[in-house]
């Protein structure tokens, strides 16, 4: 064999070379736009998590704080209870006895002031807990709708590169601006 073979080209092989070279741009652009989304898409299901999870823990602090103020409480009535037998003592006891009763009653009252400072403060704290587990559950909802329509866009995208519709695509990146803005608003805490 010499070096020199003649080789004809056929149409689909001349078809094959220029899309190798060229490739189907629509096609490639839909791909890279849909990669994007998808990890935005990752990173707004992380933060909705997260937020959800932080939602949670103040929630459950919440819960604990009220449940040491009702303890709190329960001490201070049993402090009342206490304080009222005293009174009673001193009411019905003379000389030293009734003097005891009354030092008692004293102490009883004072405590009693003490628990209950304690006890308001536990209410308050569980108060402001509360508030923060709804301020996180807001931001939460935010980054779930984010992600829901990031996840519409990237569906969006699929049927556009299936039906080749350029306003599709048009409503995909809407999409994908309107989940960007949610997810910005997220961020911010609104």
């Amino acid at each position: 064999m010499s070096g020199t073979e003649f080789h004809v080209h056929g149409p689909h092989e001349h078809a094959v070379d220029h899309e190798a070279q060229h490739g189907d741009m629509f096609a490639a652009r839909i791909a890279v736009v849909t990669a994007i989304l998808s990890t935005v898409g990752a990173l707004f299901a992380y933060q909705a998590g997260a937020t959800q999870n932080e939602a949670l823990l103040h929630k459950n602090e919440a819960a604990i704080r009220k449940t040491e103020a009702s303890d709190q409480w329960n001490f201070y009535q049993a402090k009342s209870s206490k304080q009222n037998l005293a009174e009673l003592g001193a009411v019905l006891a003379t000389g030293d006895q009734a003097a005891r009763y009354k030092s008692e009653v004293d102490r009883y009252n004072k405590e009693k002031q003490d628990i209950m400072a304690e006890a308001k403060k536990l209410e308050a704290r569980s108060a402001q807990l509360e508030l923060q587990s709804e301020a996180s559950m807001h931001v939460h909802h935010r980054w779930a709708q984010a992600m829901t329509l990031i996840q519409i866009s990237i569906a969006l995208a699929a049927i556009t590169l299936l039906t080749r519709s350029r306003g599709l695509q048009y409503v995909s990146y809407g999409v994908a601006a309107v989940s960007t803005v949610l997810g910005g608003l997220a961020l911010a805490h609104i």
